[in-house]
């Protein structure tokens, strides 16, 4: 049990690090800004922005993070009452709702990989606008997201 506990917390780590690397990011244009503070300095300015949007994006509802692990809690949820149901029938209805649990539990959490990895949807449009005008303010010209 321990190493199921285990290897559901390394795929939800791998899913949470994977989503990171998935998101949209603004370019920068080459204006007088970039070239007087450098690239680095515009890429610690966009990362300065994306976070001042993303937190004010998750002040009114849940992340996509914790949708993830609600998700995963409630597959976990089911998964054990129909594991503990079907163990019932052969006499096993604990080890039945653990399969269950851990089933449910997995297969949340394989869905949000796959969908992590191969959706690449763009930003919302006002967390976009928001990353722009935070941009625009410190002197840089966005000039797009890849």
């Amino acid at each position: 049990m321990k190493n199921t506990i285990l290897q559901i917390a390394m795929i939800s780590s791998l899913i949470f690090g994977i989503s990171a690397c998935a998101t949209q990011r603004p370019v920068l244009s080459s204006n007088a800004q970039l070239m007087r503070v450098g690239p680095s300095e515009g890429e610690r300015a966009v990362d300065e922005c994306i976070a001042r949007a993303e937190a004010a994006s998750t002040e009114g509802g849940e992340t996509p993070k914790e949708n993830v692990v609600a998700g995963a809690a409630t597959s976990s949820v089911v998964g054990a009452a129909a594991g503990g149901a079907g163990g019932a029938v052969v006499g096993e209805a604990g080890r039945g709702a653990a399969a269950g649990a851990v089933g449910g539990a997995v297969a949340s959490l394989t869905h949000a990989l796959l969908q992590a990895l191969f959706s690449s949807k763009p930003p919302d449009p006002s967390y976009r606008q928001f990353v722009d005008r935070c941009l625009r303010e410190k002197g840089y010209e966005p000039a797009g997201w890849k």
